[in-house]
């Protein structure tokens, strides 16, 4: 089963299987599921067409997923840095934004390192 072109697992249930969508957590995938009345215990491939159409354009109405919700994401990263805040160089310079130390950690935002010493000198 594919929403917004992201497969969709068939034998999870379907407040599991929502969570394959960018953008959409468990707790929202449980609010979507009551608005359109669907069982959420219900298992994805068991769901009939209309059930799936009615998920589909109660999330296209109500919220941004998947490439919409990127590119917001996106633009409002550029926006900081071209307003040229503090939190946009830092993401300018692909460091912490949220006031983490950077002594020592921040790897995951820095990218891997190379030693650049010998030892024995």
């Amino acid at each position: 089963m594919r929403i917004f072109g992201v497969n969709i697992p068939d034998n999870k249930r379907i407040e599991i299987a929502l969570t394959y969508l960018y953008g959409v957590g468990r707790p929202l995938a449980g609010r979507i599921l009551q608005s359109v009345k669907v069982d959420m215990n219900k298992r994805a491939k068991t769901l009939t067409p209309e059930e799936i159409n009615r998920i589909q354009n109660f999330i296209e109405k109500s919220f941004k997923v998947e490439g919409e919700l990127r590119q917001i994401i996106k633009q409002n990263i550029n926006m900081l840095k071209d307003l040229q805040s503090y939190r946009g160089s830092r993401h300018a310079r692909h460091l912490p934004v949220r006031g983490q130390r950077t002594k020592t950690n921040s790897r995951t935002v820095r990218g891997s390192f190379t030693t650049n010493y010998r030892r024995g000198d």
